[in-house]
């Protein structure tokens, strides 16, 4: 079908040819020279090519008009040749009317032709020589791009199939270049991929926007491996502009997608070990570190994971759980104990993970199981996990037909040569499978969690140990004492922290009175504990010799230095490169008090501790004034003493700071809600003031220990006292007797009558005999019955064996035998005596035997 067209010069012309026909780049001009040798016809092509109009062209001497004078000669001699009716084809110069040098050169056929009067005429056809030109050189120099180039290199028609493919295309996908003609993209591509492709074309097509770097996946004939391809497509046209095609230039680049791939894993990796650093064993819970290697590991590592650890490990065995390759291990080390799956993560199921491997304890059962989180299962011995196990190498397991796994990388924890248990890490389908590169970084987070949970099990170890040293030294249940009603807490800091130094203690002491204790040492672990043990027992030892509270913290205080002093010469001797080392320095702090039920008074000293807490009734709590000292363990300084009397009914606190101090909030916050806290207007039983104080206060537990001794005052009636002064002469013995059967009576405690009447004379009689000044007798009665008589000498008395042939020295053998206990103390003006009995309806001391007896004659 003809189409109209505008030709460069404006003309309309009918054409069958498409726009874009060779004819549009060759420019083709034509005229006409009449018998007389002077143009006649002139064409608008001429025009455009010699830029001369028809009129100024027409009646001219085409050779002196259009050739340089130096060849008008040899073109008329041409000229009438041609009118002579010969025809002739050549290069000729030509220049513009007006200019003296050639503008171009014109390939010319010029033709005879005759007039209507049959005169001779001529018909020349002319063509530009540098357009020609210029078509050689561009299909030249496309012809070297496309059938040269090392890449492959498509033309698609308008209609999407291939017109023209060079040779490095065929190299790839076979043939000739020829063979490629009229194919499409299917014909290359997996079907996505070119629906894809196609697309991309159709569009560019459409559009006439370039696509650059598009990647599609696909393989060459005859090859299995996936190659990679990066296309760029652009619209090719036609010299009108008609589009007429799309050109694409493919570059492989597998090899750039696989570095980029490896430099991504290396980046990956890197990654997640920076980030196992950060996150795994921020805690010493087993549990918890277990989880922190997931939440590292799932997605960003694989798709699923688990983590069992040995039971034995996690039930605090002392034996380490196994070290692997030794064969003679037929427990931990042959992969067959018991394990437990303490940690599950998924990013595509929350299904556990199921295995042909995992069993229970007693159920005997075969084929895939779930194991849930915290069941208690068994490898058996033939199994992968257990080979891995035993051997501490990894195992790389494919997934079955129909699972939802890949395949699985099954990698041994081992820390120190310990085994602790088993990780596995799991991709599912369609995910890229695991490489040496995994199998490293599998290994290596394996390991560092290994070696945190080694470290939690070395920590948990010592931490329960610890704990049960200083749960061993408290006071066991609810501890007793004349005049005071005593409740007390004691909250270790949890599993995440270190046992700390913290202890308080009740101790009764002579003549009903009780000295309370609390200390916090400085420092966690198990040297903290084995310190605060220490401690204790001094404070016990130094309570029973009924020192003032003041002495007794300096001789606490010698003991704390005592336990930073040098290691032993011995010690010394087997580290002579390094010389002699000290220990640890411990620094406590302590308050020790001393109540007399009798008085209601109470005697306090400080170590650096936090002051006690007063409240009377109908009153707010109060901080007692007793200065705070230095620590134990400084030494230098005096302690000072404070003496409080104590109304009835009254609350005293003693605590540590854990108690009232924490990282949300500082200590004077802490101490004014404990106040508050304590505050009783209801006179609430004891232990529940103690509930409220704990559950009512921001303790922050876990942080620190927590110990809380509260006391509320009950002071001995005067009905259960009897006190009496006598005078220093013979007959106090039998007027003490006296008193004592009396006041028995009123007690009716007539049974320990001729027991307290023996030895209170007894006591009397030494007292006169080696003491000094007056004589006061005391008889206290409470749980128990005590009994006391003081004087001014300061000679303690010594208990001693009488010979057969002595007269005396066996009433304090006498006192030991008839009493539940007693001893001597001194005071502040002499030095008392006391015993004590335990009540009819009590468990008292056994009656002595007469063997017992008769071994005192």
């Amino acid at each position: 079908m003809s189409e109209i067209s505008e030709t460069a010069s404006g003309g309309v012309v009918w054409q069958s040819s498409p726009p874009g026909s060779i004819y549009d780049y060759i420019r083709v001009a034509s005229f006409s020279i009449g018998p007389d040798g002077l143009v006649e016809q002139w064409s608008r092509r001429a025009v455009d090519l010699f830029g001369v109009t028809a009129e100024e062209a027409r009646g001219k001497d085409p050779v002196e008009a259009f050739m340089p004078a130096d060849l008008r000669e040899r073109g008329h001699r041409r000229v009438k040749e041609i009118l002579d009716g010969k025809e002739w084809t050549g290069l000729v110069p030509f220049r513009m009317p007006g200019e003296d040098r050639p503008r171009g050169i014109a390939e010319m056929y010029v033709m005879p032709s005759e007039t209507q009067t049959g005169e001779r005429a001529a018909l020349c056809i002319v063509v530009d020589v540098r357009a020609l030109r210029r078509i050689e050189t561009d299909l030249a120099a496309s012809q070297a791009i496309f059938g040269q180039s090392p890449f492959g290199f498509l033309l698609f028609g308008t209609d999407l199939t291939v017109k023209r493919a060079n040779r490095r295309f065929a190299t790839v996908f076979g043939g000739e270049a020829d063979d490629h003609r009229g194919r499409t993209v299917h014909d290359y591509l997996g079907h996505a991929e070119a629906d894809r492709m196609t697309t991309a074309l159709r569009r560019v097509l459409e559009t006439g926007e370039s696509v650059t770097d598009f990647q599609i996946i696909g393989a060459a004939p005859g090859a299995r491996d996936r190659r990679h391809w990066s296309i760029n497509l652009y619209r090719v046209h036609s010299g009108s502009g008609r589009p007429i095609g799309v050109a694409g230039l493919g570059i492989d680049v597998t090899r750039r997608h696989n570095a980029a791939r490896e430099a991504a894993n290396a980046r990956r990796n890197l990654a997640l070990l920076n980030e196992a650093g950060a996150r795994i064993g921020n805690s010493l819970d087993l549990e918890a570190t277990a989880r922190e290697l997931l939440d590292v590991a799932v997605p960003g590592f694989c798709d699923l994971a688990s983590v069992d650890l040995y039971q034995g490990l996690l039930t605090g065995d002392e034996a380490p759980p196994g070290r692997w390759g030794n064969s003679h291990d037929v427990g931990y080390g042959a992969g067959s104990a018991e394990l437990r799956r303490v940690a599950f993560a998924s990013a595509v199921s929350d299904t556990p993970l199921r295995t042909d491997e995992g069993h229970g304890p007693d159920s005997g059962c075969r084929g895939p199981v779930p194991i849930e989180v915290g069941a208690v299962h068994r490898y058996p011995f033939n199994s992968p996990c257990a080979g891995a196990l035993r051997t501490g190498r990894v195992r790389t397991v494919p997934g079955g037909e129909g699972d939802l796994v890949q395949s699985t990388l099954i990698v041994p924890m081992v820390a120190h040569d310990t085994l602790v248990g088993l990780v596995q890490f799991s991709r599912a389908k369609g995910s890229e499978p695991f490489g040496e590169r995994d199998r490293a970084l599998a290994v290596e987070l394996a390991a560092r969690a290994a070696v945190c949970i080694d470290n939690a099990r070395l920590y948990r170890r010592e931490h329960e140990r610890a704990l049960i040293l200083q749960r061993s030294l408290l006071p066991p249940g609810d501890p007793e004492a004349a005049g005071l009603d005593i409740a007390c807490r004691y909250l270790p800091g949890t599993a995440a922290t270190e046992v700390g130094g913290d202890w308080f203690d009740v101790i009764e002491l002579p003549g009903h009175r009780t000295a309370l204790v609390i200390g916090d040492v400085m420092g966690r672990g198990l040297r903290a504990a084995v310190a605060m043990g220490e401690l204790r027992t001094a404070v016990r030892t130094l309570a029973q010799l009924d020192l003032e509270p003041a002495e007794v913290l300096s001789h606490l205080d010698e003991i704390a230095r005592g336990l930073g002093a040098p290691i032993g010469a011995q010690q010394s001797r087997s580290h002579k490169s390094r010389g002699p080392e000290l220990s640890e320095v411990y620094l406590a702090t302590c308050v020790y008090a001393v109540y007399d039920p009798v008085t209601r008074r109470c005697t306090f000293a400080n170590a650096g501790h936090l002051p006690p807490v007063l409240v009377e009734p109908g009153e707010p709590a109060l901080l007692l004034d007793v200065p705070p000292g230095m620590p134990l363990g400084v030494g230098g300084e005096p302690f000072e003493e404070v003496e409080v009397e104590l109304p009835e009914g009254a609350l005293l606190a003693l605590y540590t700071d854990g108690l009232v101090e924490s990282r949300d909030h500082p200590l004077d916050e802490g101490l004014q809600a404990f106040r508050r806290a304590l505050t009783d207007p209801d006179r609430a039983a004891l232990e529940d003031v103690c509930d409220r104080v704990l559950t009512s206060l921001d303790t922050g537990h876990g942080e620190d220990d927590i110990a809380l001794l509260m006391a509320r005052i009950q002071g001995l009636p005067g009905e259960a006292v009897g006190d009496w002064q006598l005078p220093r002469e013979p007959r106090s013995v039998g007027r003490a007797r006296e008193l004592a059967r009396a006041q028995l009576a009123a007690w009716d405690l007539d049974a320990l009558v001729d027991t307290v009447e023996l030895l209170v004379s007894e006591l009397v009689t030494n007292a006169l005999r080696y003491g000094e000044g007056e004589i006061r007798l005391r008889l206290l009665r409470d749980r128990t019955l005590v009994c006391e008589v003081w004087d001014a000498g300061l000679v303690q008395p010594r208990r001693r064996r009488a010979r057969d042939t002595d007269e005396g020295g066996r009433g304090l053998q006498l006192v030991g035998l008839l009493s539940s206990s007693w001893g001597s103390r001194r005071t502040p003006r002499g030095k008392t005596v006391w015993f004590e009995l335990a009540l009819p309806d009590g468990e008292g001391a056994a009656e002595p035997t007469v063997e017992q007896l008769l071994s005192m004659f």
